[in-house]
């Protein structure tokens, strides 16, 4: 219906002109006195022609818009596929259309050079501030004092973000190292403890860990990444009290602490980027990037995660694995 009104439209010039013609051979019929019968029978035979000569032409302007269809997919790319234009109109319509596309390839192409620009950058300057990192973390250990223990624990921060502005620029690259294999999930949450473990004897928090005797399919790197942020959320939003690991019906990892919890309009946006929502607004050091990377890197391991949180008692989070058999002990 929508192609039979655009067609009409399209000719409606046309319409007009052949009505006004009958019309006015009707009043030339009528003032020079000739017989009904033949009037009738030129008028059914005129519009005959017309009903044959406009469902070629309509069948024609269908199988263009057919083509058109067709053919929009391959115009991203380029517009060289369009047919032949039947007059001067169609062929400044190509025209123009020429010019915006090479606009948009060359915008396209501008923009892929920046991110590449980019991301070859924030690598770089990760790699090169690692070094003074180092350099700080050396010094701060010649001594142990309340001072010292306080700068080691802030250089521990820097150098947490300065991780996650690494893998933030590598996720949308082109070439995400994603290596999945099988892996011991045991030895990943460890390393990702180890890390923690001075701020967990700073903050006095409790760690209830069950050992995790099962093998998944993951990258082992990326998916530390990911318990850093988490643990990192609950030993920064847990001023005393526990957090727990442990396995859920086999395939699921439960990070589970008794902090301050979240609110439950906050719940269904945490993993968006750059959202904070309440605990955020108090923490003036909270970016609302962690738990959107968390997300983001899970889905593309082909795991999941889930968040439950109650203000006042805590958060447990929920990653959903591809586990292999169990680790006999």
């Amino acid at each position: 219906m929508k192609l039979w009104s655009s067609y009409l439209k399209r000719n409606l010039g046309w319409i007009a002109v052949i009505l006004l013609t009958i019309f006015s051979m009707s009043v030339i019929v009528e003032l020079n006195g000739v017989h009904i019968s033949e009037w009738i029978y030129g008028t059914i035979l005129c519009i005959f022609f017309l009903l044959v000569i406009g469902g070629v032409d309509f069948y024609l302007y269908y199988r263009r818009h057919q083509n058109l269809q067709k053919i929009q997919e391959i115009v991203k790319i380029s517009v060289n596929a369009l047919d032949m234009p039947k007059d001067q109109i169609e062929e400044d319509y190509q025209k123009l259309l020429q010019i915006v596309h090479e606009d948009k390839v060359k915008a396209v192409n501008d923009l892929e050079s920046g991110k590449k620009d980019m991301a070859e950058y924030y690598t770089m300057w990760v790699h090169q501030i690692k070094t003074p990192i180092a350099a700080m973390r050396l010094l701060l250990q010649s001594e142990d004092t309340p001072k010292s223990r306080e700068c080691a624990e802030e250089l521990f921060h820097i150098e947490q973000y300065v991780e996650m502005a690494l893998h933030y620029s590598r996720l949308d690259s082109d070439t995400t190292d994603f290596v999945i294999r099988k892996t011991s999930l045991d030895e990943i949450v460890r390393e990702a403890v180890r890390k923690y473990a001075k701020l967990f004897i700073r903050k006095k928090i409790r760690l209830d860990y069950q050992p995790l005797n099962i093998e998944v399919l993951t990258d082992e790197k990326w998916l530390e990444f990911v318990i850093e942020q988490i643990l990192s959320n609950a030993v920064k939003y847990t001023p005393k009290g526990t957090v727990s690991i442990y396995m859920e019906n086999e395939d699921t990892l439960i990070i589970e602490d008794t902090g301050i919890g979240i609110r439950a309009e906050d719940l269904p946006r945490v993993c968006e980027r750059g959202y904070t929502g309440y605990n955020g607004h108090s923490d003036k050091r909270s970016t609302g990037i962690g738990l959107y990377l968390c997300r983001r890197v899970l889905e593309q391991m082909s795991h999941s995660i889930e968040i439950e949180s109650e203000m006042g008692k805590g958060t447990r989070v929920k990653i959903g694995l591809i586990t292999k058999e169990r680790i006999h002990e």
